[in-house]
């Protein structure tokens, strides 16, 4: 068959025939999908019923009018409050366990443990933690009461309105202070070439001064990737914690975007404002991601 062909033909269709696999899986179980879902996004349907009807773009209106999408919106950019802690938490460690220290990669592995560990065990461990009566958040600080002569008492942090986007946002730090960031970052700092802090010590550098310039320069890109790569996830985040821990409550305060497109699609069966809300998501994430890459891309420091 390949008789009399190019070498170079020969390894396109080789190249070809490697990819095809995966070309094949990606057209059928995402593109087909993806384009599915925009498809159902002009049509209002309810599985329910069986009842389908073409509406164009009125999913899309009923969508900037719906207070409860506004609202989701709010809690979700809310609880990515914690990926600027996250990564400077994820900093810290990494230019601790950078050092040369005993048993640096003990625990390097402690910290990375919650990365690795089932979702929901995680979510339920912390349920027990955030319990009112018997939980060890609200005992450690009756415990510190006691100490200082004073009757503290810890909040209802998962029914209480107040609370339960701060105890979202604790919890989330604790999981991915010590996760892949903290990799990216160990790894990008052990790639400063050492002759630029030789040179800044020379030059009687500081700690700090060595840090805001030569350190956090050279880690910039590994910075930019991450603050991307965080935000994408922060807006796609909060259903697994949200359905295990709370149900989405209390009145709403712990919906997120990705836990109303769920019950839209799967609890109230609206399958085309489900998909409506997606692409109104997709849109959102595009152009803020766009927004950022164009007016911080250009303050990375590319070695």
């Amino acid at each position: 068959m390949f008789k009399g062909m190019k070498d170079k033909h020969k390894e396109v269709i080789a190249a070809y025939g490697f990819l095809a696999p995966n070309l094949i899986g990606f057209l059928v179980f995402t593109s087909l999908p993806v384009l599915a879902s925009l498809v159902l996004s002009f049509f209002k349907m309810d599985l329910l019923s069986g009842e389908s009807e073409f509406v164009f773009l009125q999913n899309f209106i009923d969508l900037l009018k719906d207070p409860y999408f506004m609202k989701y919106c709010w809690n979700t950019i809310y609880l990515m409050l914690a990926i600027p802690i996250s990564m400077a938490g994820s900093l810290l460690l990494a230019i601790a366990l950078n050092q040369k220290l005993k048993g640096a990669v003990i625990f390097r592995t402690i910290y990375f443990l919650p990365t690795i560990c089932s979702g929901v065990a995680i979510f339920m461990l912390w349920r027990l933690i955030y319990n009112p009566n018997f939980g060890l958040l609200n005992t450690m600080i009756a415990q510190i009461g006691e100490l200082i002569g004073l009757k503290l008492v810890g909040p209802n942090w998962l029914t209480d309105e107040a609370w339960a986007k701060p105890a979202f946002i604790i919890m989330s730090v604790w999981q991915n202070i010590g996760g892949y960031n903290m990799i990216l970052y160990l790894a990008s700092l052990q790639g400063v070439p050492r002759e630029l802090y030789d040179a800044a010590e020379v030059d009687g550098a500081s700690s700090w001064q060595k840090f805001w310039n030569v350190t956090w320069p050279q880690i910039s890109p590994t910075t930019f990737f991450i603050a991307i790569m965080s935000l994408i996830g922060g807006f796609q985040a909060g259903f697994d914690q949200a359905y295990i821990m709370t149900g989405g409550g209390p009145n709403g305060a712990t919906t997120t975007i990705i836990y109303y497109i769920f019950n839209n699609a799967f609890e109230w069966y609206h399958m085309g404002y489900a998909a409506a809300i997606s692409w109104v998501l997709f849109l959102i994430i595009f152009v803020i991601t766009l927004a950022k890459w164009r007016f911080y891309g250009r303050n990375v420091h590319y070695s």
